[in-house]
């Protein structure tokens, strides 16, 4: 009786420093197989266990800078003097087949595409707590403590535009963020504002029967 839309959500997950996001988006996309990724240009070079196409599209500065002054970006930032955005027409593309398209941006980019496209899920991971972020910095050991004062910095920074984002996941267990995300995804297929028609097929001959077995009902009862 319900007949939905089929165009797939675009979803954006965003977090804190080591929030966990990363690995929830990659048990999600193991378990759906109509969620998928989307892959983001950057400008920066590219890393020797990197391959072009599956972390990232690499290109030029000077690339990057055509792809944003013709409009292909759904959103880019500039983080460290490299660029970094989302491709608009392979999302498009995926969306109209029907594939929920999940974007692992950060807040600022996030901002933008809600604005441009106010169905977009937004939905921000945090870690447990600030000092369980601390542990899991230190865990690394990859960063002294000026770097890792700079994380705290915009963790906090990110926390404070939580508001923006539609729901909030505490990733303290993964597998339990996991099933929150899932959730959240069910629930956005039931919305209301996603049925294209409501209808009844053959209306007027499922009411004529409808009267007529009631009719046999009240024969049967009168012998």
């Amino acid at each position: 009786m319900i007949k939905t839309k089929k165009r797939g959500d675009l979803i954006i997950i965003s977090g804190t420093t080591c929030a966990g996001k990363g690995t929830v988006i990659k048990k999600l996309l193991e378990r759906h197989n109509d969620i998928v990724l989307s892959i983001s240009y950057t400008s920066r070079a590219k890393r020797d266990y990197e391959t072009n196409g599956v972390e990232y599209y690499f290109v030029t500065r000077e690339e990057f800078e055509r792809k944003i002054r013709d409009g292909e970006l759904l959103e880019y930032n500039e983080y460290a003097g490299n660029y970094y955005g989302t491709p608009r027409k392979e999302v498009v593309e995926k969306l109209e087949t029907g594939k929920d398209v999940v974007l692992e941006i950060e807040v600022n980019g996030a901002k933008m595409i809600k604005e441009r496209y106010p169905e977009t899920v937004l939905i921000f991971i945090m870690a447990p707590s600030m000092e369980e972020v601390k542990r899991r910095i230190k865990m690394r050991g990859a960063e002294n403590n000026e770097q890792i004062l700079a994380r705290f910095k915009t963790a906090y920074n990110e926390i404070n535009q939580v508001n923006n984002y539609n729901y909030v996941v505490v990733n303290d267990d993964v597998e339990e963020a996991v099933k929150k995300v899932e959730s959240i995804l069910v629930s956005e297929k039931l919305r209301v504002d996603r049925i294209e028609e409501i209808f009844v097929e053959n209306q007027e001959e499922i009411i004529h029967e409808f009267l007529i077995e009631k009719e046999f009902v009240n024969e049967e009862r009168d012998i």
